[in-house]
């Protein structure tokens, strides 16, 4: 079945999310520019996560989802397993949102421009001021019920353990006095894991835990929001991989 599963991959799916992708980001792009960059910037990415997964044979659970209100805003801290997790979240998460994401991922052909264009966040820390503006531009996206997803460990795992999370969603979240909300990805590691060159087919499980309002501001409010999340999204990840691996890339 693996064989046959690799050459449907190849021949099949493949080339049609290429395509896909393509669509996509052009479709982004466009719409982005002619206005309403939340609306461009969400659901045609949405919609192209979904049919990834679908085309590549991925069962989906989602758990949790109910927890969240109306049109509020959150910070989201999901744990990094692999690449597939950004289908997970943007196509099952069920909220209009901005990634916040790595410098680098602006070269990428295509889609690169069309995060740009729909106002995703780059992390720049080339310097203080790159940083404060990284900032205020992650505040403005905050609003009208539009929220924030980072990666808090701030890279993948090459375990499926978790890493250290690092405070800088958790600075924004009692800047900005919001809910931080654990997101637990299970799957995605078995998928496609850091090192892998084959997709493998098996179910994907996005857990949503209870949002972690402010109980105060500063350092003490930091600290406390990072533990809490931190051990919400290990609580529903498999034994065998709770319990931290130090990941020196990760630490970098």
């Amino acid at each position: 079945m693996k064989i046959l599963y690799y050459i449907y991959q190849i021949c099949i799916a493949l080339p049609i999310l290429l395509v896909l992708t393509i669509l996509t980001a052009i479709v982004t792009i466009i719409g982005s520019l002619l206005g309403g960059a939340h609306f461009w910037g969400y659901y045609p990415g949405k919609i192209w996560s979904q049919l990834i997964c679908l085309f590549l044979l991925i069962p989906v659970k989602i758990h949790g989802r109910e927890k969240l209100h109306g049109k509020t805003s959150y910070i989201f801290v999901p744990n990094h397993q692999g690449s597939f997790d950004i289908f997970l979240i943007y196509g099952f998460i069920g909220r209009n949102f901005k990634w916040m994401m790595k410098k680098s991922l602006r070269k990428l052909p295509f889609v690169g421009k069309a995060c740009e264009s729909a106002g995703h966040i780059f992390v720049d820390r080339s310097g203080p001021k790159k940083v404060l503006e990284t900032i205020r531009q992650a505040k403005d996206s905050l609003k009208d019920g539009v929220s924030l997803v980072v990666f808090p460990e701030g890279a993948r795992t090459f375990t499926g353990h978790m890493g250290y999370f690092k405070k800088g969603a958790f600075q924004l979240a009692d800047d900005l006095q919001l809910a931080v909300v654990p997101v637990t990805i299970d799957g995605s590691f078995e998928i496609l894991p850091r090192t892998g060159k084959w997709i493998h087919r098996h179910r994907m499980i996005l857990t949503i835990h209870d949002p972690i309002p402010p109980k105060g501001k500063g350092m003490e409010n930091i600290k406390a929001t990072m533990a809490e999340a931190y051990a919400a999204v290990e609580s529903a990840l498999p034994e065998k991989y709770k319990g931290m691996i130090k990941n020196e890339d990760q630490d970098r």
